[in-house]
This record gives structure tokens, C-alpha cells and sequence, in this order.
């Protein structure tokens, strides 16, 4: 009899066990597709980011702890686009078989939205160009949702178990994002038409959402810093009465825009590109929140 009772007892604790499935490990590239597995997977996912917000996603180390992280990872989610076409192809050499390319585990964001700034030829001598278009899909909120249901869908696949919570999670997400989406789009009417000069085109999906208009940019050419003689071209063209911002993220280096808004009085602004690029933005919501936020106040009391 009292063996009858230890094997129940061992039964009841152990089989339950049997149906949790083990934490996901998810090796995001960049820290907006690591808030938006969180915002999806919750408890049942650990997600890490390759990158950080000040940091050029362009242009990292393949380092080892990166390795040793890519190595355990059930998914790997990052823009693609060619944006980490510099240092994503060493790391994925060690994963495992799962998030190889073509599989289920592996989800390049850029693949799912429309992409813009396609260059109609390719040449060096145009600068750091991308061939597949401009890899910075995140900036348009429009596009958070697309690639929100592909990623719901692949964790179901590789995670059946949670299907239920993954669900619940994801539905709530799109109702936020939704209502969010309705009152930036309220928000950003009274700037829509400004003129904007740019450092590089990280922001392209962001300001052609919000209608804002690109005058010229500091790179000479994607990829190639301004020099002083290009600063000096810009200067003869632009001033406060053509130009209302100048923006920059913040990885790229300031001096430039700092120099253009000091011979000009055109006001600049540091937007905060991703997750963490300032303090307000610790989320995909407050990013947009705050970006916002950062243009009207620039714009309004310039």
C-alpha cells in the first residue's frame, strides 16, 4: 500500500513537468526585436539583444560571448535587409541547425513589411548602400504588427505547448498597439510638412510615416562621414527659415550637426532610434511616445 502512495505521489509531481516546456532562449539582433519578444513570449521566453541602442547595428564584433549566446538560441530574430550582413554570417556558423536560414527558427523582420529605398543600381561609389532596401523596418509603426503575427507564429511552432498564452499575449499586444497607433497618428499632424535635415537614413520609415521632409544629410554619401567642406555646401543651401530640425541618433557622431546648428540656429535633436536610446524609451511604446514627444518640442519652441 505505502508503495502504491510514494509512486502516485511521485507521478502527480512529476508528470506535470513533462508538459512545461523549457524557457525559449531568442537571440535578437537589435533591442526593438527583443522588446517585442517580450511583449509576445513573456515568462516563457529569455531574449537577448546583440546589440545596444548606442551602438551602429551596421558595424559590431562577432565577439565570443556572442558565440557562446547565439549557440543556445531557439530563434534568431533580427531586421535583415543586409543591416547585420557584416557580422551576423560568422555567428550564424556556430548555431545550431534550428535557426539556420530558410528555418523556422531564423526570422528576418525586413521580409514581412514593404520596403523602402530600393536602389535602382548598385555602386560603390554611391556610398553604404543596401542592395535590399533600407533595413531600419522598425521606425514605422505600421509595421510593428506585421511582423508581430509572423513572430507569434513562429513561437507556436517551435513552443506548441504555450499556444494558449503566446495567443493571449499577442492579442493583447495588438489592441494596445492599435489604440497607440491611432493617437500617434492624431499627434503627428501638426508637424507633418517640416523640413529635416538627416545624418544618415536611419529614420527614413519614420519620418515619411509623420509626412516630414529630407533637405539634405551630413554623410556625404550612407556610410561616409560628412567633411567640412560638405558641411560647408550644406551651409550655403540651408538655414532656419528653410530648415526647421536637424536629427541624429545616438550612435552617430554629433560634431556635424552640432557645427551645422551653431552656424545656423537650426535647432537638433537626438532621437532615440530603439530600445534604450534614451531614458523614456524602455519599450516600443514609449519609443514612439517619446520620439514623438522629442519633434514637437523641437519644432513647437524652436
Amino acid at each position: 500500500m505505502l508503495k502504491k502512495i510514494i509512486t502516485l505521489i511521485i507521478i502527480q509531481f512529476s508528470f506535470p513537468s513533462t508538459l512545461i516546456a523549457k524557457e525559449l532562449n531568442v537571440f535578437a539582433c537589435e533591442p526593438e526585436w527583443k522588446s517585442l519578444v517580450e511583449e509576445i513570449g513573456g515568462e516563457k521566453v529569455k531574449a537577448i539583444s546583440a546589440t545596444h541602442a548606442k551602438q551602429d547595428p551596421h558595424y559590431i564584433r562577432a565577439r565570443p560571448s556572442l558565440i557562446s549566446k547565439i549557440r543556445r538560441a531557439d530563434l534568431i530574430f533580427c531586421s535583415g535587409a543586409g543591416l547585420e550582413v557584416g557580422w551576423m554570417p560568422i555567428l550564424i556558423q556556430k548555431a545550431k541547425a534550428e535557426v539556420q536560414p530558410g528555418s523556422i527558427g531564423y526570422l528576418m523582420a525586413s521580409k514581412y513589411t514593404p520596403i523602402i529605398d530600393i536602389p535602382k543600381s548598385i555602386d560603390r561609389g554611391h556610398g553604404d548602400i543596401h542592395p535590399e532596401g533600407n533595413p531600419h523596418v522598425h521606425l514605422d509603426p505600421n509595421n510593428i504588427p506585421i511582423i508581430a503575427k509572423e513572430l507569434y507564429r513562429r513561437l507556436v511552432i517551435i513552443d506548441p505547448i504555450n499556444k494558449s498564452y503566446y495567443n493571449s499575449r499577442y492579442n493583447n499586444f495588438i489592441s494596445r498597439w492599435d489604440k497607440s497607433l491611432l493617437e500617434w497618428e492624431k499627434e503627428i499632424q501638426d508637424i507633418k510638412g517640416k523640413n529635416i535635415v538627416i545624418h544618415h537614413k536611419s529614420f527614413d520609415y519614420m519620418f515619411y510615416w509623420m509626412g516630414l521632409n529630407e533637405v539634405a544629410a551630413l554623410e556625404i554619401k550612407p556610410g561616409i562621414p560628412p567633411t567640412a567642406a560638405h558641411l560647408n555646401d550644406i551651409l550655403q543651401t540651408v538655414n532656419k527659415d528653410t530648415v526647421d530640425l536637424i536629427v541624429v541618433s545616438p550612435y552617430d557622431p554629433p560634431k556635424g550637426a552640432t557645427w551645422l546648428s551653431n552656424k545656423t540656429k537650426i535647432p537638433f535633436v537626438i532621437l532615440p532610434y530603439t530600445i534604450g536610446g534614451n531614458e523614456e524609451s524602455n519599450n516600443l511604446f514609449a519609443l514612439f511616445d517619446s520620439s514623438i514627444k522629442i519633434l514637437q518640442d523641437a519644432l513647437y519652441y524652436k
